[in-house]
C-alpha cells in the first residue's frame, strides 16, 4: 500500500485508473463534484471502489462541512450551513448551537454514509480573527478557541452517529493565515505563545482519528518549510505539544503554497512525519510520479489507518428529525 489518497476523474473508474490503482494500491480515494451526479451513480462509483480493494471499510473522503464547501448539494441532496451559522447560535445559546452542530454533522454523516463514503474532512478547527482569508472565515465555528473546540467535538460525535469518520484540519491551525493557501503560501509571524490559541481546540480533540495539516509557514517554529513539510511542526507542535496521534494527513498538495514536483511535494511530507499525502486532481502523470518516489506506507501510518477506519459503526438516526432539530435550534437567532 502507498501512502497516498488519490482523486478520480469522473463519474466512473476508468480502465486506466482501474488498473493503476489496482496496481498502486493507494491508502484510499477523495471524491469532488466532478465525481457527483446522484444517489445511484455515486453508491455505484464508491461500491466500485470497495470491489477494487475487496474490503467494505474502504477510506472514501469528501470535503463535506456545508456553506461554500460541498460536493454533493441540491437538488440532488439537501443544502447544510456552514461554521458561522453555529457560531452565531452560540453567542445566544450556547448549549443549542452544540446540539444544532452535532444534530447536524449526524444528518450530514447519514447522508454520506447512504452513497458509501466513509471519511469527511470536517470539522475545520481553524480560530478565525478579524482579518483571517475568507477561505477559512466562511467556514469556521468562531474566534473563540474553546468555542470552536465545542462545536468540532459535537461535529465528530454526529459524524460518528452517522456513520463517517471525522478529519479535524487544518493543523496546527489556519486562522492567522491571510492569504488563501490554494494559491499562496502565508507566513504566520505570530509568537508561540500567541499560537496557543490556535492550538487550543486541536489539543481539546488530540484523541480524534484522523487530522490534516496547513501549509503554512509558522516563524515560531520553522522560518523555512510550511508545517506540511516541516518535521519540526509535526514532530514537536502537532504530534507532541498537541499530542495528536491520529492518522495525519496533508491538505491537497496541489496547492500553490507549495512549490515542486507531484512527486518532491509527496515524499517531502512523508519525510516530515505525515501519514499519508491527499493528491486531489486525478492527473494520471503525477500520480505515477507519486507512486514511483513513494515507498510502502510505514507501519507506524498503517497502524494509525487501521485504527481510524475501526472507529467507523453502523449509521443510525433518523435523518429528518435530525435536520429537523438542527434547524428550530438556528431559528433562535
Amino acid at each position: 500500500m502507498k501512502p497516498v489518497i488519490f482523486g478520480l476523474s469522473g463519474l466512473e473508474l476508468s480502465a486506466s485508473e482501474r488498473d493503476f490503482f489496482r496496481a498502486a494500491r493507494p491508502a484510499g480515494y477523495i471524491l469532488f463534484k466532478r465525481n457527483v451526479a446522484d444517489r445511484a451513480q455515486l453508491r455505484a462509483l464508491t461500491d466500485s471502489l470497495r470491489a477494487l480493494e475487496g474490503h467494505d471499510d474502504v477510506p472514501i473522503l469528501v470535503d463535506q462541512e456545508g456553506g461554500r464547501v460541498a460536493r454533493l448539494g441540491p437538488p440532488e441532496w439537501p443544502a447544510f450551513p456552514a461554521g458561522p451559522a453555529f457560531d452565531r447560535l452560540y453567542d445566544l445559546a450556547p448549549i443549542s448551537a452544540i446540539e444544532a452542530a452535532r444534530a447536524n454533522a449526524h444528518a450530514l454523516g447519514l447522508m454520506l454514509a447512504e452513497v458509501g463514503i466513509t471519511v469527511d474532512c470536517h470539522p475545520i478547527l481553524d480560530v478565525a480573527r478579524a482579518d483571517t482569508t475568507e477561505a477559512i472565515a466562511s467556514r469556521a465555528f468562531g474566534g473563540e478557541p474553546m468555542r470552536v473546540a465545542a462545536m468540532g467535538r459535537a461535529t465528530l460525535e454526529g459524524l460518528a452517529a452517522g456513520g463517517v469518520v471525522g478529519v479535524v484540519k487544518h493543523m496546527p491551525g489556519h486562522g492567522r493565515a491571510l492569504l488563501d493557501t490554494h494559491y499562496h503560501l502565508p507566513t504566520v509571524t505570530a509568537s508561540a505563545e500567541e499560537l496557543e490559541d490556535d492550538l487550543a481546540p486541536f489539543r481539546a480533540l488530540a484523541h480524534a482519528p484522523m487530522g490534516m495539516t496547513s501549509h503554512i509557514v509558522f516563524e515560531a517554529w520553522d522560518r523555512e518549510r510550511p508545517a506540511t513539510l516541516s518535521p519540526i511542526v509535526i514532530e514537536q507542535v502537532i504530534r507532541g505539544a498537541i499530542g495528536f496521534d491520529g492518522l495525519l494527513m496533508t491538505d491537497d498538495i496541489d496547492m500553490k503554497a507549495l512549490s515542486g514536483t507531484a512527486g518532491e511535494k509527496a515524499v517531502g511530507a512523508i519525510a516530515a512525519g505525515c501519514d499519508l499525502v491527499l493528491d486531489c486532481w486525478a492527473r494520471m502523470p503525477e500520480m505515477e510520479e507519486i507512486v514511483a518516489r513513494l515507498d510502502d506506507i510505514a507501519p507506524v501510518s498503517l497502524a494509525r489507518l487501521e485504527r481510524a477506519m475501526a472507529t467507523l459503526t453502523p449509521p443510525a438516526g433518523a435523518m429528518a428529525a435530525l435536520l429537523d432539530t438542527r434547524d428550530r435550534l438556528l431559528a433562535l437567532v
